[in-house]
């Protein structure tokens, strides 16, 4: 499964080689030189993509009594041992609960560790607690397609889920019981669903430099014209929301790929659900900054439900699959250095930033006119 990489000089992504399926709603996760695909839309097949081989190795495909539809799969690392993951997959319109003990498919020797004699490995099973009873992620009744989630907390322990309509939970996957249930602070007239969801981490491990500090978890969410700043002190079980403005050209968007480093969020791609036009356009928000940037280079066609991955050094994204702008799911896997999306912006970009700036301080003095409005009604009834 090679194909020679094609590069086109006047853009910064590269063609890589396809993936064996077509494939969008896939859920990925890196884990050394790999790239670990986990499904997708009704496609229950898992592959290690090789970052320097540029090849894919089948790993196994999910139980046959599993069908994905808008699904989440996080990787848990072992803070002493960074090469022992477990890969957790929920979720989705039809719900399911499921972990893997991953070792490399690219391990010509294999496993043989006494772990890995004790416990089967690369191969789905479900999730069950200490007294091996099965546990499942998600209320009766709840809405998980399109859910997203992030580990985070003091011993990498800690799942924070969201879904819709406006909910944010705390699953706890050492005792596999809840901690906290909380609504987001949104209008009931919107929803969440295959939304940007990240924490300012680094390959599942919290990049603070006292361990104290993994207590307090910073997360942000983004979807549609909804974007919130989401804290969580792990000590008193406690969130805490800011809203956050986001960009008028990137409002009607949702199922973007999506990737956070250090100090940024890239956002790809994406689709206007309600008339299922898709986007070629990409996006940064500077977290510390609070501020949008549309890039004048653009994805090569448009996608949405395309999933993105940062490699294992976060200097490359990987964007997989996805839906064209006919709809048809696709197996283009494409790639591009972070640094291209780190640069000064162009005369473009900026003629971009001053009609955003402009559009948005029209928004706030119509805002500010409706509330003189509406007071001044309201003193007109005393």
């Amino acid at each position: 499964m090679e194909q020679n990489d094609t590069t086109d000089n006047s853009s910064p992504f590269e063609i890589l080689a396809s993936f064996p399926f077509r494939l969008s709603q896939s859920q990925c996760v890196v884990y050394n030189n790999e790239i670990l695909v986990c499904g997708g839309y009704q496609n229950n097949n898992c592959y290690s993509y090789h970052t320097q081989k540029n090849q894919y190795k089948f790993i196994c495909p999910y139980p046959k009594d599993i069908t994905l539809d808008g699904h989440s799969v996080v990787k848990r690392v072992d803070n002493e041992n960074p090469n022992n993951i477990t890969l957790l997959s929920f979720g989705g319109l039809y719900k399911h609960t499921l972990i893997m003990k991953y070792t490399s498919v690219w391990n010509e020797k294999g496993d043989e560790s006494e772990n890995a004699k004790t416990k089967p490995l690369n191969r789905w099973v479900p999730l069950t607690n200490s007294q091996n009873n099965l546990i499942c992620i998600g209320t009766n009744g709840g809405d998980y397609e399109g859910v997203r989630a992030v580990i985070g907390g003091n011993a990498n322990h800690l799942l924070f889920i969201t879904y819709s309509p406006k909910n944010i939970d705390v699953f706890n996957l050492a005792t596999c019981r809840y901690v906290n249930r909380c609504h987001l602070p949104i209008d009931d007239s919107f929803n969440i669903n295959f939304h940007c969801f990240v924490s300012r981490t680094q390959n599942g491990l919290a990049m603070t430099k006292a361990n104290e500090n993994k207590k307090h978890i910073e997360m942000l969410l983004f979807c549609k014209n909804i974007g919130l700043s989401i804290k969580y002190d792990e000590d008193k079980a406690a969130f805490q929301f800011e809203k956050l403005l986001v960009c008028t050209t990137i409002r009607p968007l949702n199922y973007y790929a999506y990737v956070c480093i250090d100090n940024i969020i890239l956002l790809f791609g994406g689709c206007n659900d309600n008339l299922w036009v898709p986007s070629k356009d990409v996006y940064k928000y500077a977290i510390d900054q609070k501020q949008w940037k549309k890039f004048e280079y653009t994805l090569p066609v448009p996608l949405f439900g395309c999933a993105g991955i940062l490699n294992t050094d976060d200097t490359s994204v990987h964007i997989l699959g996805g839906r064209d702008d006919k709809g048809n799911r696709i197996s283009t896997h494409i790639k591009t250095n972070v640094n291209e999306w780190t640069k000064e912006e162009t005369e473009k970009e900026k003629q971009w930033l001053r009609e955003e700036e402009q559009k948005i301080e029209i928004e706030e003095i119509k805002t500010e006119l409706e509330n003189v409005k509406q007071d001044f009604d309201i003193k007109r009834l005393k």
